[in-house]
């Protein structure tokens, strides 16, 4: 099988699961059930989750899809019996798991207690096969000929009853996936990049949660037409009151206050009620109840001596943006430029999202700060120290080293320069 290098035939639509729709499992002894069927299956497990981003504040799965061979395709709605999970989790520990996008559903699985002995990733598995399309409908279609229908993936799934064409859309997710995973297993062993995937599956599964990011108020949307440093202290304590209130009430923060309405009345810095409720959005009878605490926090701004207040910039950590170097450092620039060229190289000559070879993040920090010695073992180890797998360090450490001490040798040869 070529990635994307035929035509696909008419695709089939998979409208209906096979088995018909799963009965949706609510309480603890159908959850026992499940647990005793998936676990009398073979093989691996698919499984997907359901999360209501955009809604709710938390990240939790609202649905957990499974199918197992032998065993047949399952919905279960973790909010009845989230305290009961503990014959499914045995049920899982031990098959792969088969899922699209793992770290996505991963930490929402983990809050249920269920953890994976293996991971079986299909769209870390398109990447490296050298899929250009990787979404789940994308993939199914060419790789099986089935035309999955694009449904509620964005919906609000807190919601209960759980409307049917949901839950036949949910269903959906897993019914090929066991399917699409042997099939792009036999493409990555034809290809030579089984053990690839598997250090990157192995990766996903401990890799854990995302990371808090710092500042994350400077994230706000419309803030980078905000200039002075105390409204930019309005922006941020308007901010943490609105995580505050969306945490504790369980709301999508843009669904308590819009990013916008923030920022304008970090400009505006309205004292009283009045004033505020002149503002676009605050004029509501939502936001009219929640008057005292916006201005409250538009006060906390207000107050804070001329130390405290945040700079226009955020402090960056690790290298500047790569548009600066060539002002700051040439010599970076030019390893850079090295660096990227030989890791396209390398990404079109195994068909590899160059991003999949290393992170950006990882390639910035050797070429700002490489190591003293330009040869393969210290590339090697500053990938390593890096997070690079044992693959990713094999295939790039030579290529990269010679990258590096081109710009090296040419700065050496050049009279002036560092």
């Amino acid at each position: 099988m070529a990635p994307d290098a035929a035509l696909v035939p008419s695709a089939v639509p998979l409208l209906t699961p096979a088995d018909g729709v799963p009965d949706l499992v609510t309480s603890a002894g159908a959850l026992t059930a499940v647990a005793e069927q998936l676990a009398a299956g073979t093989g691996p497990v698919a499984l997907d989750a359901e999360r209501a981003s955009g809604f709710r504040y938390s990240q939790r799965a609202y649905l957990v899809q499974l199918r197992r061979r032998g065993a047949g395709s399952f919905l279960v709605d973790p909010i009845p019996v989230a305290s009961d999970m503990a014959p499914l989790a045995a049920a899982l520990d031990g098959p792969e798991w088969v899922l699209h996008a793992a770290s996505q559903d991963l930490p929402c699985l983990a809050e249920l207690g269920l953890h994976p002995a293996s991971v079986f990733d299909t769209e870390l598995a398109g990447r490296l096969a050298g899929f250009e399309r990787v979404g789940l409908a994308a993939m199914v279609e060419r790789v099986l000929g089935l035309a999955l229908t694009k449904g509620h993936g964005a919906d609000d799934w807190s919601k209960r009853p759980l409307p049917h064409d949901w839950l036949v859309y949910a269903a959906l997710d897993v019914e090929v996936l066991l399917e699409l995973r042997d099939a792009l297993a036999a493409e990555l062993a034809e290809q030579g990049k089984t053990e690839w995937a598997r250090q990157e599956f192995e990766h996903v599964r401990t890799a854990g949660g995302p990371k808090p990011k710092p500042d994350r108020w400077r994230r706000t949307s419309g803030i980078h037409k905000v200039r002075k440093p105390r409204q930019l202290a309005a922006i941020r304590e308007l901010w943490l009151e609105r995580d505050k209130v969306a945490a504790a009430r369980d709301i999508a923060p843009g669904r308590v206050l819009p990013d916008a309405a923030i920022v304008s009345a970090a400009v505006a810095d309205p004292t009283d009620v009045g004033a505020l409720t002149t503002l676009p959005v605050f004029g509501g009878r939502a936001q009219r109840r929640q008057a005292r605490t916006w201005l409250t926090a538009l006060e906390r701004a207000r107050a804070l001596p001329a130390d405290q207040l945040p700079t226009v910039t955020a402090q960056h950590e690790g290298p500047p943006p790569v548009s600066r170097w060539s002002d700051r450092d040439p010599d970076a620039a030019a390893r850079m430029t090295a660096a990227r060229s030989a890791l396209t190289t390398l990404s079109e000559q195994h068909r590899v999202p160059a991003e999949n070879l290393l992170l950006p993040d990882l390639l910035r920090r050797v070429c700002w700060s490489p190591p003293a010695d330009l040869d393969v073992a210290a590339v090697a180890e500053v990938l390593r120290a890096g997070g690079a797998r044992p693959w990713q360090r094999e295939l790039l450490a030579e290529p990269l080293a010679q990258a590096l001490r081109s710009t090296a040798d040419t700065a050496e040869a050049v009279p002036g320069s560092s």
